[in-house]
């Protein structure tokens, strides 16, 4: 995360998120390094429908192509942008090994994770598969994915 972090402060950029299935994982991670404070602007971690809509994704978004689909990562990535205004932000949301009986979706372990870069008005979507025996495990993975792909698109 540190040279994530310090590509964004060379870059003069900023980065802002809204978790679902992660719960938080990757706005811990990174204010977890040092100098983070100078680039993360929010961490939204909204684990139910009722404040993904309540912050800005759309119910008809979620009930077209279910909370999980990179449909609804996107609209995460670009809420959390558009209330930071941010350079960079992230939406993750997916199933963690456990079916969601009040949303439909039948894959367990996939992610979605959607990137948006404001200055170029351009998305990045990603669907994985989370790997490892637990949750945390799981959560774990995707961030790594994530740091990976961020670091990837920012240099």
């Amino acid at each position: 995360m540190e040279e994530l972090v310090n590509l964004l402060k060379k870059e003069n950029r900023t980065i802002s998120s809204m978790e679902s299935c992660t719960g938080g994982l990757f706005a811990s991670e990174i204010t977890n390094t040092e100098g983070s404070s100078e680039i993360f602007k929010l961490g939204l971690v909204t684990y139910c429908n009722e404040f993904k809509e309540y912050f800005g994704v759309s119910k008809q978004t979620i009930e077209e192509y279910t909370v999980y689909s990179n449909n609804v990562s996107r609209e995460m990535a670009k809420v959390s942008c558009n209330i930071a205004k941010s350079d960079i932000s992230v939406g993750i949301t997916g199933m963690l090994g456990v079916v969601d009986t009040n949303n439909r979706g039948k894959d367990i372990n996939s992610v979605f994770i959607s990137i948006y870069d404001n200055n170029e008005d351009k998305y990045f979507d990603y669907k994985i598969e989370a790997i490892g025996k637990t949750r945390l495990e799981k959560k774990q993975y995707v961030i790594k994915y994530l740091k990976e792909r961020l670091y990837e698109i920012c240099k």
